[in-house]
This record gives C-alpha cells, sequence and structure tokens, in this order.
C-alpha cells in the first residue's frame, strides 16, 4: 500500500463488456434423477430422526408440490385442533370394594336380617292410575273376574281396578291351569274387559311361552287392548328366564304395570324368596307377587326388606284379614280364584237345595234384568 492507504499491485484486469463477447457463465449441473446413480442425496425431512424435526413436521407430513419436493416457501400446515392442551381421557369410575355398595352378599343367598332386599339402580317410578293405586292410603284390594258379567257386577261396587285369574279363564275352556294353554282365551277376556269403565289386570300365567320374545309380544297386545298391569308368575322356574321375561315386558309396553309373582310358598316351602324377588326387581318389576305366604312376621320381614316396593298378598279366609294385611304394609291384595270358587259352589247349593226342595242358600241373586243391562248393547267382542 502507499502512503494513502491506497492498495499497490498489479492492475485488475478490466472485465469486458459484454459486446465483446464475454465466455457464457457455466451453470451447475442438475441432478440426476432418483433410481439413475450418481452421488447420494441428503436425507429429506421425513428420514431425519424425529428429534431434529421442526414442530410443525412431527407426526405431520410435509406438502408435496405436484411436481415433487420443491424449496422455497411452502403452504401452511391445517390448524390441529386442541394445540397446547393435554389430550382428554375417558372418565374411568374408581371401582369399589363391594362391601362399600352393599354387595356384600352374593346374589344367589338371602340378605342377612336388616340388609335391605334391593341393591339396584333406582328406575324411574310408573306414573300411571293402576300404579298410583298400589301407594295410596289404603292398600289396593283387587277382586279377580272371569268373564264380563262378573267384571261389570264387581266394578259397580265401587272396586277402581279388576284382575282376571287364570284358574277361571282355564277352567271355562275345559283346560288345566299353569299349563300355558290359554293364550287366546286370556287375549280375548282382554279385549272383552280391556274398553270397560275400569282398570284392568291380566293373569297371564307365565306369558304362555319360555321366550321371552314371544311374552313381550303378549304383554304388547294387553296393553293396546287396554289392560294397565300384567302378573307374571315364575313357576319355580330358573329365575334369570323369569327376569329376562320380565325385562322384555318391560321394553315393549313400558306403560304397563308388572307384578312379578314367586312360587316359594305356594309351590314349595319358601326357600329363595328374598333371592327371587331381587332378581325380578331388578329386571323392571313394578311390584312382586307371594301367594301362599300368610305368616306375619314373615310378611313384615319382606316389607321391611322391599323398602318400598309393593308387596302382593293372596287373601285366603284362614289367612291374615285385610285389616292385618294393611297395617303389615302390604300394598296389594288380591283374592285370587276365591270369587269363581264360590261362585260354583253357589251354584252347586243352589241347585241341591232345590233338588231337595229346601229353601235357597242365603246370598244375593241378581235379577235377569240387572245381568242383561251388563251385556254390551252393539254385540261387538
Amino acid at each position: 500500500m502507499d502512503p494513502l492507504g491506497r492498495r499497490t499491485g498489479p492492475p485488475r484486469r478490466p472485465r469486458p463488456h459484454p459486446a465483446q463477447g464475454d465466455p457464457p457463465r457455466r451453470r451447475p449441473p442438475r441432478r440426476p434423477p432418483r433410481g439413475a446413480g450418481g452421488p447420494p442425496r441428503r436425507p429429506g425431512p421425513a428420514a431425519r430422526p424425529l428429534a431434529r424435526l421442526p414442530d410443525h413436521h412431527r407426526g405431520r407430513p410435509r406438502p408435496v408440490h405436484a411436481r415433487g419436493p420443491r424449496r422455497g416457501p411452502q403452504p401452511p400446515h391445517p390448524p390441529r385442533r386442541n394445540l397446547g392442551r393435554p389430550a382428554r381421557r375417558a372418565h374411568r369410575r374408581p371401582a369399589r370394594p363391594l362391601a362399600r355398595r352393599g354387595l356384600d352378599l352374593p346374589r344367589t343367598r338371602p340378605p342377612r336380617p336388616g340388609v335391605r332386599l334391593l341393591r339396584r339402580r333406582r328406575r324411574r317410578p310408573l306414573v300411571t292410575a293402576f300404579a298410583d293405586l298400589h301407594h295410596a292410603d289404603a292398600p289396593l284390594l283387587l277382586p279377580n273376574a272371569w268373564d264380563h258379567a262378573s267384571a261389570l257386577a264387581l266394578a259397580a261396587e265401587g272396586f277402581p281396578a279388576v284382575g282376571t285369574t287364570s284358574l277361571a279363564v282355564a277352567a271355562a275352556a275345559g283346560l288345566p291351569d299353569g299349563a300355558a294353554a290359554t293364550r287366546e282365551q286370556t287375549l280375548h277376556l282382554a279385549l272383552v274387559l280391556g274398553s270397560a269403565p275400569f282398570l284392568l289386570s291380566v293373569d297371564a300365567e307365565g306369558g304362555f311361552s319360555d321366550d321371552p320374545d314371544e311374552v313381550a309380544e303378549l304383554a304388547r297386545e294387553l296393553y293396546a287392548l287396554g289392560a294397565a298391569g300384567i302378573n307374571l308368575e315364575d313357576g319355580l322356574g330358573p329365575p334369570d328366564r323369569h327376569a329376562a321375561k320380565i325385562a322384555a315386558v318391560r321394553a315393549a309396553a313400558p306403560g304397563l304395570f308388572v307384578n312379578a309373582r314367586t312360587d316359594t310358598h305356594w309351590l314349595g316351602d319358601g326357600d329363595g324368596t328374598t333371592r327371587r324377588l331381587d332378581a325380578y326387581l331388578r329386571a323392571g318389576a313394578h311390584g312382586v307377587f307371594v301367594p301362599g305366604l300368610a305368616d306375619p312376621r314373615t310378611i313384615a320381614a319382606l316389607v321391611r326388606g322391599l323398602d318400598g316396593v309393593p308387596l302382593n298378598i293372596l287373601h285366603t279366609p284362614a289367612g291374615p284379614p285385610v285389616a292385618h294385611l294393611a297395617d303389615l304394609g302390604v300394598r296389594r291384595i288380591s283374592l285370587g280364584s276365591l270369587l269363581y270358587r264360590r261362585a260354583i259352589g253357589a251354584a252347586v247349593d243352589a241347585a241341591l237345595a232345590v233338588r231337595a226342595g229346601r229353601p235357597l242358600p242365603d246370598g244375593t241373586t241378581p235379577s235377569y234384568a240387572q245381568i242383561q243391562r251388563t251385556g254390551r248393547q252393539d254385540g261387538s267382542e
């Protein structure tokens, strides 16, 4: 450099003017296509380790141009939902010991004294006029009829609800009771009584079938004919099968009051009553029926175990009277086939008295005109 700080040395070669024929500038060679050999290409983002990728590349492919990868600005990625929030997890209820849930005893055993019978999810109570009769101040006294005239005669005396009796229906058709042989006769009686001015409960034995779907179809037909309740008996069969019938009836006819009957005291010695009733209530029964039970202490203990579920008891002349059953907490008292058997007995006694020349036994004898008025004037069935 000179004293003035200027650079010294050979002068730079002046750049020629383009017009003087500057040699063309060499361009870098084009990269060979993939698979054509040549030096290995630098791995793209998809081949890099995950830790070295940018945030917007982790777990998401990089947008690719129609003609292949290109450099330069790329289109933005679509927004990611819940970005920055923790992943939502399904709520799981912590498991609790069975003892804390009141299930310390197996379901196959009756509960200990003082333990409530019901250990099930509370269902919404059935709100119908017939269901309300089971929660009134006085228990529901349900007389059982066997035809149109007997049902109308009972309703005329102020009974708000009338039931049917399977024994009378079967006997009138010359068939055995409890043999699942009177399905058509039961439907016909429901057709006759369904439009009458009283609430009707139908005794359907065991549903006339072991198939829950067929029992549900029967309940659907009864409800369509105007029935307000149905009585289903287990006949000491498998409890799970009877519970399946009850659940099917509840699903097919939600407005039908289901009275679940167990025959542990009617056909047996009472063993397994609480276990069966618990299974039926879990299946959705609105009330339970235990015919043959007449011991006041057993009835009172069963009422306490049911925890408000209506208990139905069959009245018998040798059992507790209606007032005593009401004091024990019974909410429904059925007469079953008592009236039908008394009617048959009264008819036979009257015939014997006439044959012997004796006066007729004491009792009410409706006139011809009274019975005539109970018939349908249009003649329909």
